[in-house]
Parts: C-alpha cells; sequence; structure tokens
C-alpha cells in the first residue's frame, strides 16, 4: 500500500459524500494502490450513516466509528496508527486544501524529508494563499496563536493547523505513539516532537478555501492555546522522548 489518506469527520453530513468522492476520483488516476479511512468521531448527524454507505460501495474506502466525540487529536492518531500506507496523508473533511496538493509533496520525500506539511502562510512557502479568508476575529486570534506556538512549542513554521500533512510510515510508528493531545493542538503537538528529535519536515505552498460553517469557534482557540502550554510543559519535562 502506498498511501493512506485520514479523514477524521465529525458532523460532516453536507460535506462528506460529495469530498470523499473527489478525494477517490483524484487517487484513482494516480499510479499508486491507495485506501481512504474515515474516521467518525462520535458525530450526531448522519455522517455514520453516510461513511458506512460510501464503504459498501467503494471499496477502497474503510471506516472507523466511534460513538462518542474524542476529539480531532483523537480521530486523526486511531485513523493514521490504522493507515496501511507507506505515505499517510490526513486532510480535512471540509476539502479546505485540495487533495491534489500532495503531489507537490513526492518530490521532497524522495528528497529524504520525513513530514511534509502544507501552509496557507506565504512566510512558510512562496504561492500558499487563503482563497475565501477566514472572518477578521479568527484572523486576529489565528496570526496571535502562530506568535504564541512559534514562541513555546515550534520554531520555524508559521502555520502549523493547516489540515494537510503527510508522514512516512516511519514517522507516524516513531512520533504518534508519543502524542497525548486529543484535540485541536495535535498538529502542534506532532511538530514539536518531530522538531525535537530532529526529523526533517517539508512545506509546501497550499490554496486553501475557509469553510464559514466551521466549528473551530473561539472556544476552540482557546483550547488549543491551551494544549499549547501543556506541549510546552510536556517539552520541558522531557515527556517525549
Amino acid at each position: 500500500m502506498h498511501l493512506s489518506v485520514i479523514v477524521p469527520a465529525f458532523n460532516e453530513e453536507k460535506n462528506l459524500e460529495k469530498n470523499i468522492k473527489k478525494f477517490n476520483n483524484f487517487l484513482s488516476k494516480q499510479p499508486y494502490d491507495y485506501e481512504i479511512i474515515i474516521v467518525n468521531d462520535g458525530s450526531i448527524d448522519k455522517t455514520e450513516e453516510i461513511a458506512r454507505k460510501l464503504s459498501s460501495q467503494i471499496n477502497k474506502i474503510k471506516l472507523i466509528n466511534y460513538k462518542i466525540n474524542r476529539g480531532k487529536g483523537f480521530a486523526v492518531r486511531q485513523g493514521l496508527f490504522a493507515g496501511q500506507g507507506q505515505y499517510r496523508l490526513f486532510i480535512d473533511a471540509d476539502n479546505a486544501t485540495p487533495i491534489n496538493h500532495i503531489n507537490k509533496a513526492w518530490p521532497l520525500f524522495k528528497k529524504g524529508y520525513d513530514i511534509i506539511i502544507g501552509s496557507r502562510n506565504p512566510k512558510d512557502a512562496e504561492g500558499a494563499r487563503q482563497v475565501v479568508k477566514q472572518i477578521f476575529w479568527k484572523r486576529f486570534l489565528g496570526i496571535s496563536g502562530n506568535y504564541f506556538i512559534k514562541a513555546l512549542a515550534v520554531k520555524g513554521i508559521w502555520d502549523t493547523q493547516c489540515g494537510f500533512k503527510i508522514f512516512t510510515k516511519k514517522a507516524v510508528k516513531d512520533i504518534i505513539p508519543k502524542t497525548k493531545i486529543n484535540r485541536w493542538a495535535l498538529d502542534v503537538e506532532i511538530l514539536a516532537i518531530a522538531q525535537n528529535s530532529s526529523y526533517k519536515i517539508g512545506i509546501i505552498p497550499v490554496y486553501w478555501k475557509n469553510n464559514p460553517p466551521s466549528r473551530v469557534g473561539i472556544i476552540g482557540y482557546f483550547i488549543t492555546l491551551k494544549e499549547v502550554i501543556k506541549i510546552k510543559w510536556n517539552l520541558t519535562r522531557g515527556r517525549y522522548k
């Protein structure tokens, strides 16, 4: 198996079917074997029903189902563990970052990178952009949060939160078991552990379209900041060794 695509989903009944079919349509045209793993994180809408239908119709699609919401970080972690691919991508179910960006990653893996992340910030990679920008308060908190994350946990990366990250099988096996965060800051934790362990991280520019109904509300931002403080504490205490 070349590629596993992990799609965490919580109450994604409006997006899931069309976007999973987009992912599958793109991947079916690529010269490698793949699987798509939907991780239903305790959705209370029709996400589970839709995911089950898709997995029964398309043999490349698998479902991991949780009845109780455990958090995006938990869902991503379980999906990465379940994947069989030599490379493992996690991507947001809303398709804010189109899956075809993965073709930018392959040349970097050939150069020896262990992790490739998508960035919406041109400070990370020339050509990165947001097609539909977030509302003001999200932009403000996002920018402030980026400085906070850079100061405490992840050096030199402006966009740690883009939902488009690809790992080698080895990176998954070495890094993911050390993670402890179950919600929004798992991305930060993964990158902090990777940097602390001298893994080679590559960045690709992506174009990203904001999804206005996104469930990352203002409370989610402050939960993330609290988790970042916890990550810093864990780093200081050597808990990621």
